[in-house]
């Protein structure tokens, strides 16, 4: 018989997950990856997750697990899961920054945390990084609010504001910001020689290789990348390269196993592009263009903790980002992705000779989608 499991279903920024309580599931951890691989529909040979609550792409495949934190520097403990598609496989190895914007709502009306009405923050400790996460957001009659005006690209429909502050995000997968100690660094890649890419760690770790050495003008859309074969051959062998120089994986082999991190950034200057929902962006509304591969697949809206790396990466000299990149001085840095413009923040700061972020910074929007039971 399968098992009848306590569920919130909720959307977090550009991204969908099934939402448990850590008290609801076996103490025994080795039991969640059957529980969640049968909730969401894995593996599924035809890739659509039909027989479960999956939604076919991997922001739609993905769970959260909370509970009250013993830390005294946070409220939740919060540990994410990315579901595999066509595999059963669970990855835990980084965090997704989208559903981390639902993770704050879901403890307030769920009563995991006591709050009062008005802007209220609460502290979340991300067990796949290590990392702390403050959340702010409206409360009113004990619950977070979810209706407003503010919009992201990527999500129909307007919302609520929630700012998520990423505290010393630097080397969230690898334990350092530059994971082999350089800005820049030279791969020898199959079939393309010698590739300059700059591997970047914060909130999770990236790859960011420009768009004119694969050959691309930097704003052609996802679907367009996506019947390339021979750009995500090369994408694909760019990313197992930079994840063993990383110390992600220790062989190719088992870099094209772990599919989730690192991703992947393609960068070009600011310029003139179309979005999926038919407008356009201006270069002089943005500062840099940005198409991200997660998962193999090219995204139509960043992810949110990719955002964060790549405003990161844009502020550290010498970066290909910080190259392609126009000159900000303020505190944002406005991102041209294929479904919009998105503002991210980011301080970092060189001491000693070493780059630090003291934190990054992004608003997003959730929603409470459905709760009950869901069967495992």
């Amino acid at each position: 018989m399968p098992r009848r499991l306590p569920a919130v279903f909720m959307r977090g920024g550009t991204s969908k997950a099934l939402m448990f309580h850590a008290r609801d599931l076996p103490a025994d951890r080795g039991e969640w990856d059957a529980i969640f691989l049968s909730a969401m529909g894995s593996p599924d040979p035809n890739g659509r997750q039909l027989n479960g609550m999956g939604g076919g792409t991997s922001s739609l495949s993905k769970v959260c697990v909370l509970a009250p934190s013993e830390r005294d520097d946070a409220d939740i403990d919060y540990t994410f899961a990315q579901v595999l598609i066509k595999e059963a496989r669970v990855d835990y190895n980084a965090n997704c920054g989208n559903m981390s914007a639902a993770v704050g709502p879901f403890a307030v009306d769920e009563r995991i945390v006591s709050v009062s009405d008005g802007d209220t923050t609460v502290r979340i400790f991300n067990t796949n990084t290590s990392k702390m996460i403050h959340s702010t957001f409206c409360v009113q009659g004990g619950r977070a609010v979810s209706e407003g005006e503010f919009e992201i690209p990527g999500v129909a429909g307007k919302g609520a504001p929630i700012r998520l502050d990423f505290l010393k995000p630097g080397g969230a997968t690898t334990g350092n910001l530059l994971p082999t100690g350089n800005v820049m660094d030279s791969l020898e890649v199959a079939g393309m020689g010698r590739v300059e890419v700059s591997m970047v760690d914060a909130a999770n770790a990236c790859v960011f290789v420009s768009a004119e050495r694969l050959g691309l003008a930097g704003t052609e859309m996802p679907d367009e990348l996506d019947r390339n074969a021979e750009i995500l051959e090369k994408i694909a062998a760019i990313r197992a390269q930079a994840s063993v120089q990383m110390g992600i994986a220790r062989s190719l082999e088992e870099a094209r196993a772990k599919t989730h991190i690192p991703f992947i950034g393609i960068v070009s200057a600011a310029q003139d592009a179309r979005t999926l929902p038919g407008g356009r962006l201006s270069a002089t509304e943005v500062d840099l263009t940005v198409r991200l591969v997660a998962n193999g697949h090219i995204a139509n809206a960043i992810p949110g903790t990719a955002s964060l790396c790549t405003a990161v990466a844009a502020r550290i000299e010498g970066t290909t980002v910080f190259q392609a990149a126009r000159r900000v001085t303020g505190a944002s840095m406005r991102l041209a992705t294929p479904s919009g413009m998105l503002a991210v923040g980011a301080e970092v700061r060189r001491q000693d000779g070493f780059w630090h972020v003291v934190h990054g910074s992004l608003l997003r929007t959730a929603r409470r989608l459905f709760e009950g039971f869901v069967y495992a």
